[in-house]
């Protein structure tokens, strides 16, 4: 009793809520965290829209998640920005959004913008059969190009077993590609989309030797170094990284725990990165109109794929294409990894973009898609 009304204190000194939060049937207490350490950048950020983003942060606690943050940028500028909950548990320390959490396969749209990049500049062909640029990619017997792998539907397949796990470090992204390059394919190319980080992997190779860089120095110089993502780094354990979070993972009837160690090195081009939310509001918010990307690249991008069959497949190249709940545009992209969750969403319509990442996964709904949105959407001008 004499350790929790020391805390009570301190969560008062700090601006917290003076209560906790029993956020695990388990009965793990987590303090509750600081809704008053919002980075408002820009005075446009209403002061009803900011409290009905915080009053979504507040159910994303009580469900479990440790800490998020949220940027909300318009018209290229950030206009809300905040942070809940911890980066770290045990250390108590908070998140911001410049905390580094896991982004998952928001990844994605990274390698995307490399790879039409690329193409922009004649360097790439995204019709091409991959063994073009990756020889060592034995043939399956049918073309498979950069443009099916970058919309799911070059065949290639997903995740299977513990590969979720992996712990072994990879030192090339060719070396990665063992994992699956043997493997047959789950569909014809071109004939069903077939959601795959491997294909991702496999592209990442082809942008390494279009870009004649190994695949993180092409990222940096080709796309994070032009566009100011300064905080967008690879997930390298061995590594120190200012404001990286820890990671939490919450298994079905058990209590919330340390994530596993991984090594995201055999998949970084898919799901191997770090960033926060500022960066990624920027990153998106790049795309609204031409000028990093010309008109065409964007039309790549944000233009469904569809089947030989003439099915729409939902998915450009690295974004998601479709409508949120309220009927707008939206292109998007979701991630999960071990400890991370993401979620990027474009308006083009409003030139609105919302980041969310949080340093969680595990059993049950933690947040919702349709919340993000209605976060982003209360910002509408």
């Amino acid at each position: 009793m004499r350790k929790l009304d020391s805390l009570l204190k301190k969560s008062k000194s700090l601006g917290f809520f003076s209560i906790f939060l029993l956020i695990f049937s388990v009965g793990v207490l987590i303090p509750a965290p600081s809704f008053a350490q919002a980075t408002a950048t820009a005075p446009a950020a209403t002061s009803r829209a900011a409290d009905h983003a915080r009053s979504i942060a507040k159910q994303w606690i009580s469900r479990g998640i440790p800490g998020f943050s949220v940027t909300v940028a318009r018209d290229g500028k950030i206009i809300y920005s905040e942070g809940f909950g911890f980066a770290d548990l045990e250390e108590h320390v908070t998140a911001k959004p410049t905390t580094k959490f896991r982004i998952a396969s928001v990844s994605k749209p990274l390698t995307a913008i490399a790879l039409v990049k690329l193409a922009e500049q004649n360097k790439l062909d995204l019709d091409a059969p991959i063994q073009k640029y990756v020889p060592a990619f034995p043939d399956k017997g049918e073309p498979i190009t950069p443009r099916l792998l970058a919309g799911h539907l070059g065949g290639i397949r997903h995740y299977k077993d513990d590969e979720f796990h992996i712990q072994k470090h990879y030192d090339s992204v060719l070396e990665g590609l063992t994992i699956f390059k043997d493997d047959p394919l789950v569909a014809p190319p071109g004939t069903k989309f077939n959601y795959s980080s491997y294909g991702f992997n496999l592209l990442s190779a082809a942008v390494e030797k279009a870009c004649a860089k190994d695949f993180l120095s092409c990222m940096h110089d080709l796309e994070f170094a032009p566009l100011g993502l300064s905080n967008t780094v690879p997930d390298q354990p061995s590594e120190i990284i200012d404001q990286r979070s820890r990671f939490y993972v919450h298994e079905k009837d058990a209590p919330l725990q340390n994530a596993p160690y991984v090594d995201n090195s055999y998949k970084w081009a898919g799901g191997g990165f770090l960033s926060t939310t500022e960066d990624l509001v920027h990153f998106g918010s790049a795309l609204l109109q031409p000028g990093f990307l010309s008109k065409e690249s964007l039309s790549l991008l944000f233009t469904s794929q569809k089947t030989k069959s003439g099915e729409e497949t939902g998915y450009g190249i690295g974004f998601s294409v479709g409508k949120s709940k309220s009927g707008q545009r939206i292109f998007h992209h979701s991630g999960g990894a071990v400890g991370g969750t993401s979620q990027l969403i474009i308006y083009p319509d409003q030139h609105l973009v919302i980041a969310m990442i949080c340093n969680y996964s595990g059993a049950g709904e933690s947040w919702k898609f349709e919340e993000v949105q209605s976060i982003a959407e209360a910002f509408e001008k």
